[in-house]
């Protein structure tokens, strides 16, 4: 990132890095035309890293704000940056945005816990892939997936699964579970339940109810957002509630 910046912008740019895996630029002697068309092709330019000699892609957020339009001091400057930084987050990185009057700070709180909070500590198992009825890919598992189906990582699980979201579906129910999830989707009820056979690391399989929902990824194109149950634990829960109403009511 650091090097992509050194060979952009001029040699009167300020450049730095705030911590972490955030950096800043300072433009001086700069109209903010001038800033806006610079910025955005540097956020549009492609951006790579090489790991062990396989080379990455990768996408950056950029907020940026002007002096002294909207701030009076350094300070000012940088949170009102920072607040068109992670407005641009909320709507899917991988963009550019001018401060403007009205975008409020505390949107970096409200993305981290969404980030965190939701993501790691969703109370049910949740996994992210592909929308594609030939090519499906698995991009993401949470914890409480990983537990409910015995993966010790998500790299084993990708591994086992060879990154499909096909292969965790009994393979006798593969076919049809796939053309249920797809006739839903065409028919506009995108939220219904599906019912079938999860794959576990060590082999066996559990029953599941699937609630998914296909949304529009900035970076990825379609993908579906997926919460499972295990089927026979609803069961036994709802069986044991519906004893004790009516036991209560006989009482």
């Amino acid at each position: 990132m650091a090097d992509s910046m050194k060979a952009f912008f001029s040699s009167d740019a300020l450049l730095g890095r705030n911590g972490g895996d955030e950096f800043c630029i300072l433009l001086p002697n700069c109209t903010l035309k001038e800033a806006d068309k610079q910025l955005q092709q540097f956020t549009m330019l492609p951006k790579t890293f090489s790991y062990h000699g396989e080379k990455h892609t990768f996408y950056i957020s950029l907020g940026y704000a002007e002096y002294p339009t909207f701030a009076a001091n350094h300070s000012q400057l940088m949170r009102c940056a920072d607040a068109a930084l992670y407005e641009i987050k909320l709507h899917g990185k991988n963009g550019c945005m001018a401060y403007r009057n009205g975008l409020q700070s505390g949107v970096r709180k409200q993305l981290g816990f969404a980030l965190k909070d939701i993501s790691e500590h969703l109370p049910g198992a949740f996994i992210i892939y592909r929308a594609a009825k030939e090519d499906d890919e698995l991009f993401y598992a949470n914890v409480e997936f990983l537990h409910m189906t015995g993966y010790k990582s998500l790299d084993e699980l990708f591994r086992l699964t060879k990154k499909s979201f096909r292969n965790l579906i009994r393979e006798d129910e593969q076919k049809q579970i796939e053309s249920n999830i797809w006739e839903q989707i065409d028919s506009g009820n995108e939220n219904d339940y599906i019912h079938f056979h999860l794959r576990k690391a060590d082999g066996t399989y559990l029953s599941v109810l699937d609630h998914g929902r296909i949304v529009e990824s900035q970076q990825y194109g379609k993908v579906f957002y997926v919460l499972f149950m295990d089927w026979e634990d609803m069961q036994i829960r709802y069986s044991d509630k519906f004893f004790w109403q009516v036991q209560g009511n006989s009482d």
